[in-house]
């Protein structure tokens, strides 16, 4: 009797330790699933910028940290050759949108200048920034005071096949300049920052918003020159390109810098394609426009970026889930 009561017990235990773990088990697998899910409901997000140098990197950075709080999405931005090289990455699927400039993107959508026979489709605007401003860069050493002094110049003109050597090329043009006139460098921001410090190169070209980090580290050690571009130079570029626009560089923008600089702008834009789908383009902006104060703390440029003026100057078709955005909240 003793014994079978014995082993009831045990039997019971057994029972019961086996309940226990099949509930345990059960436990981990449903914690697993919604690990899992959770895990396959993670949006990640690549947004091309540009070089460390320049503008687009610190806001491209600002632009994911927005993404991380409000959207909890998984947003890096990265560090690239900028607009032309963003359109391929858009292209390749590589990253998911892009700070491309707007005559860059219209060469791209339309297959024409850097694009030739190389017409990318699908590509969307998700918004208009800030204007990009052509600045012309030397030392006051090189005595170079106009675009005509370039000739026989060592000229930095961009990264190659960049937007900002689109503008070098165009600004040449006309002032009646080529590459044949010129010893032309293809570098970045950063490298023609150097080049000018380290006397291996005379002037360069720089895109970007003002002030502009790579012009900011040359003035604090040397006397740079910003160069006004002349008014025959500035209509005739509006006058063939739509996309340029006037504008002044106040002075007080640069170290020892005493004078306004006029020269040409294009627009920063933020782009995407039309694999985006309109819920995630509509999330993204409204988050980005949310937050603007955070833009304007990434870099001085912020204080341009308005919902206002979010669809001026879009030179290719905008996202409908934007466009949603901005047409609700005009």
């Amino acid at each position: 009797m003793l014994k079978m009561r014995r082993r009831s017990l045990a039997l019971l235990l057994v029972v019961s330790l086996m309940v226990v773990f099949a509930a345990g088990c059960g436990g981990s697998a449903d914690n697993n699933q919604d690990g899992e899910k959770q895990a396959a409901e993670t949006k990640f997000i690549n947004i091309g910028t540009g070089g460390t140098a320049g503008t687009y990197y610190p806001l491209g950075g600002a632009v994911a940290e927005i993404l991380k709080d409000e959207l909890k999405l998984n947003a890096t931005a990265e560090s690239t050759g900028a607009s032309a090289a963003n359109i391929n990455l858009l292209n390749s699927g590589s990253v998911d949108m892009a700070f491309i400039q707007n005559d860059v993107s219209y060469y791209a959508d339309q297959g024409t200048e850097l694009f030739e026979g190389k017409k990318v489709e699908g590509l969307r605007c998700l918004a208009t920034l800030y204007p990009e401003t052509c600045q012309l860069m030397t030392l006051k050493k090189t005595g170079i005071t106009s675009v005509a002094d370039l000739k026989g110049k060592k000229v930095a003109v961009g990264a190659a096949g960049s937007g900002v050597e689109a503008n070098a090329r165009q600004i040449l043009a006309a002032a009646g300049l080529t590459y044949d006139d010129i010893s032309a460098q293809y570098l970045s921001f950063a490298e023609a920052a150097n080049g000018l410090k380290d006397g291996n190169i005379d002037a360069g070209f720089i895109t970007a918003g003002y002030p502009t980090a790579a012009i900011q580290d040359i003035s604090a050690q040397h006397d740079v020159v910003l160069l006004s571009l002349s008014d025959d130079i500035i209509n005739q570029l509006m006058k063939k390109y739509p996309f340029y626009a006037k504008m002044t560089i106040p002075a007080g923008t640069y170290q020892k810098q005493d004078q306004d600089v006029q020269t040409l702008a294009v627009m920063a834009m933020l782009v995407a394609t039309d694999k985006m789908d309109d819920q995630t383009a509509y999330d993204t902006v409204k988050a980005i426009y949310s937050n603007l104060d955070r833009l304007k703390v990434a870099h001085s440029v912020g204080k341009l970026i308005t919902r206002e003026s979010a669809m001026e100057g879009v030179s290719i078709p905008m996202h409908p889930g934007a466009e949603k955005y901005f047409n609700e909240n005009k």
